[in-house]
Parts: C-alpha cells; structure tokens; sequence
C-alpha cells in the first residue's frame, strides 16, 4: 500500500488556481476556470492508462492506432466534484460516472454520506476520483472504503485543485493504495477545517449558497 502525490505544475493550472482563489471572480468565472484546472489535471492523471494495439481506415490508407483497453469510472463527490464532471466526459466520452454525495458535519468536521451511486463492480476498470477539495480527509477516505467494497482495482486516482497536508497525512495513515493529482498543496486547516489559503467553499463559489450543504472535509 502506498499514497503518491503528484503536484501538477503547468502555467494554464497557475494561471485558473490564481482566478479560483480570487474572492472577487464571480460564481461563472469560478466555474470556468475549475473546469479549467480540472481538464489538466484528469489529463495528467490518466497519462499512464492502459491501450491496445489497432488500426484505422484514414481516407488514405489503414493507419496503426492505439485506444483504451477499458473505460474508467469517474467518481464525483457531490456537490463540489460536479466542478470536475464536464472535463472529465470531455477526455473520457465513454466512461461512466457514479455518485457519492458526503456533507460534513459541522461540530465534528466527519462526513456525513447522504448518496451512493456506483456500479455493483469495479473489477478490472481504472477509477478516479473527482473532487476540488482535499481538507480534513473524512470524505475521501469514507469514499475510498465504498470503492473497495465494490472491487476497484489499486491504484485508485483522485483529482483535487487543492490539498490540505491534514488531509494527506489522513489518507497516508489509512494506507490506501492511492495517486493524487493536485494544483496546490497549501498550508493548513483552520479551526474549522477550511483550507488556509484555500478559496472559500468550492460548493458555493460554483452554484451559491441557497443549497450548500458544506462539502467534501
């Protein structure tokens, strides 16, 4: 079992992690540049997918051509990992996306699961985690446990913009075979579990605060 973070550094992922954190960038830009983050980082973390040997009929002649040897499954945590969704079905047309949804709560900084949509089996298919948010840990590690359950093959890729080291380390400590893919690592978690710099609550700053439910510790 071992936990691999890989720090994405690109000028386009420094470029949008500036506009995210911004306060003043309005809810659309917010998103905009999200998704943004989001493309480059799902690219890298799907750098090392596996591919069979084909060909192709160009209008010319039968080229030799390589596609997926099988399609991933894309997991958001809700709400915040909708932010991630759109990337995610732009690079990868044909994988199929399953749901978990985690509030946290607010005394005890634990998640607090109120969805589960995934396959019955994840046997053989490559998963990755979609969530802009790594804080405390809890919903990763709870969203980890669910995935395993249903037979997802190590190691299982997660995609945040933003990581908390508290939240690493959690993730360390539960030995989960695991590779992240993150714009940032910043520096700590506040008294209520916030990320310091951090950008605000990723929930609201897409859809507004009418239906927050304080997403992904």
């Amino acid at each position: 079992m071992s936990l691999r973070v890989t720090l994405v550094e690109h000028p386009l992922v420094a470029d949008s992690l500036r506009r995210i954190r911004d306060r003043s960038t309005p809810n659309a830009l917010f998103r905009q540049n999200l998704e943004r983050i989001g493309t480059l980082l799902i690219a890298e973390a799907t750098r090392d997918l596996p591919l069979d040997r084909t060909t192709v009929e160009t209008p010319m002649t039968t080229a030799a051509a390589q596609r997926l040897s099988v399609q991933p499954v894309v997991v958001p945590v809700l709400r915040a990992g909708l932010g991630f969704v759109r990337p995610a079905q732009d690079l990868l047309p044909d994988a199929d996306i399953g749901f978990i949804g985690i509030s946290r709560n607010e005394e005890t900084f634990e998640p607090h699961p109120y969805v589960n949509k995934l396959p019955d089996s994840l046997a053989g298919r490559p998963v990755i985690v979609i969530d802009p948010m790594l804080a405390t840990g809890g919903s990763l590690v709870h969203t980890i446990e669910l995935l395993l359950e249903r037979g997802a093959p190590a190691p299982i890729r997660v995609v945040c913009a933003l990581a908390a080291p508290e939240g690493i380390e959690r993730i360390r400590t539960a030995g989960f075979d695991l590779e992240i893919y993150t714009a940032a690592i910043d520096d700590h978690l506040d008294a209520n579990a916030f990320i310091i710099p951090g950008l605000g609550d990723a929930g609201d700053r897409q859809f507004g605060s009418a239906s927050s439910n304080n997403d992904s510790p």
